[in-house]
């Protein structure tokens, strides 16, 4: 009589496995928002000037946004644990270059290669839906999409203490470090992909969508661009749009495409993306007008003052908040469709600019709206996935989620761009800082777009009906062979 299969190294696996994907996840996202807390010490360090610095950060997000649907197309395929452990490599590489004694351009080089990072978060997701048991999945696949989101309040504070304590080159210190551990985690943690998978990379695809990815972010990021150079930021404007045309019907023509553009149109991941978009500029937006509320100077007639590091303990509720919504979510998701979550969160997201709008007058209403913010971006970040691979063959996870951090990169940086916009033109001539009332009329546009994000996915709730699914219908074969 043959012995039963112990099941006992499988579960073993999948209790290593989660943290893994989790701490990679966390890891990824927190190095590439190292920018933002040292963009002053970059500065003075490199001896260069504020705006110049500002790309210490945005080079970053733009690296990550064009190399996100290239990683989701390599992660579908037969070699995705050799895409992940050569993407780690990379940031690992980069983290090394910040470090080190370089010049500025060197500095620039290494925060783009740990931008490339950004790009994993969906392939960690991919991993976990073909590896784990489906309840263990969603549930994880929820986390990773928080961690990723929360990952920015973490190492905030982290790298503004390590810069007061022990310059610019200690805070970077921190990302080789973590970086490296997450290569050495993912070594030894991560499986090889399902058999019978195949990915092919349309190179020329992957370079239109990269051009027109890297203008538009470029054109949000340049805010002086259009208030002083209208005559380039116009052309550059069209030429982004021509691009991503351009790369849409070539996809719609080639057999192997970057992203399965087809399944995008489905209602359900057309409509999550699209509120992915209009959340993640309302989302984006609160936390840049409440970390820049809380630096502003009292000289200003409002404010705080708080210093870089203090300003990022602001962050905390925000982490913590998110995390406590993405354990709960998958619980909730039982009971609840994933759409009304997304209609749900998106309120909670509105009504902490509600907050922020009409009292801000100390700092515990800051922190409360902050609270508020996090938990509405945690309930919203984890409600998302399930969404989008309810309808999504197991083989397009990846891709399909490389798609949706693609958009949410765009709207979290017309998001910073609309604050930094509303903010300027609330900005006396001759003043440094904008008037209070600037930040009320940014917070109404918040509000709007997170009352638009609400409707979306209220109207993708009441479009959803059991049936076949089109994406995943017998007769349409999939190109990855499962």
């Amino acid at each position: 009589m043959t012995a039963p299969v112990s099941t006992a190294p499988i579960r073993s696996e999948a209790r290593l496995l989660v943290p893994a994907l989790l701490f990679i996840a966390l890891v990824v996202a927190a190095v590439a928002s190292l920018g933002t807390p040292l963009i002053t010490s970059v500065a003075t360090t490199f001896h260069v000037s504020l705006d110049s610095a500002q790309w210490t950060l945005t080079i970053a997000l733009l690296s990550g946004a064009v190399a996100t649907p290239v990683l989701g197309r390599l992660g579908a395929g037969p070699h995705r644990r050799a895409t992940i452990l050569a993407t780690l490599a990379i940031v690992v590489v980069g983290s090394a270059l910040t470090v080190l004694p370089l010049p500025f351009a060197w500095l620039l080089v290494g925060r783009a290669a740990q931008g490339v990072g950004l790009g994993l978060t969906a392939l960690m997701m991919g991993v976990a839906r073909d590896h784990l048991p489906e309840e263990r999945s969603a549930a994880t696949i929820a986390l990773i999409s928080v961690v990723s989101i929360i990952g920015a309040g973490v190492g905030y504070p982290l790298a503004a203490l390590l810069a007061e304590l022990g310059g610019l080159r200690a805070a970077y210190g921190l990302g080789l470090l973590v970086t490296a551990i997450a290569f050495v985690t993912a070594w030894r943690s991560m499986p090889a992909a399902p058999e019978g998978r195949s990915a092919h990379l349309n190179v020329a695809g992957a370079l239109v969508l990269a051009g027109g990815l890297f203008l538009v972010l470029f054109l949000a990021g340049e805010r002086s661009l259009w208030s002083r150079h209208l005559a380039v930021a116009v052309p550059l404007a069209v030429a982004a749009v021509l691009l991503l045309c351009v790369w849409t019907v070539s996809e719609l023509r080639t057999g192997t495409p970057l992203i399965d553009v087809r399944a995008v149109r489905h209602p359900a991941v057309a409509g999550a993306n699209i509120a992915m978009f209009v959340g993640g500029i309302g989302m984006y937006l609160l936390l840049t007008l409440i970390t820049r509320y809380a630096q502003t100077p009292h000289s200003a007639g409002y404010g705080f003052g708080l210093t870089t590091f203090v300003a990022g303990l602001v962050l905390i509720p925000f982490s913590v908040l998110g995390f406590v919504a993405g354990k709960l979510t998958p619980r909730v998701r039982r009971r609840v469709d994933g759409p009304l979550l997304l209609a749900g969160s998106a309120a909670i997201v509105g009504g902490g600019f509600v907050l922020f709008a009409t009292a801000r007058s100390n700092l515990a209403e800051l922190l409360a709206a902050m609270s508020v913010l996090g938990f509405g971006v945690g309930s919203f970040s984890a409600a998302m996935p399930g969404v989008i691979l309810a309808v999504t063959p197991k083989s397009e996870t990846s891709s399909a989620m490389s798609f949706n951090y693609v958009v949410r990169s765009v709207g979290y940086s017309l998001g910073s761009a609309i604050g930094g916009l509303v903010l300027a033109a609330g900005t006396a001539t001759g003043h440094l800082f904008p008037d209070d009332d600037a930040y009320t009329t940014a917070a109404l546009v918040g509000v709007a777009a997170m009352a638009i994000t609400t409707m979306v996915s209220l109207a993708l709730a009441r479009r959803r009906s059991p049936g076949t699914d089109p994406i995943t219908a017998p007769g349409r074969s999939s190109r990855t062979g499962n």
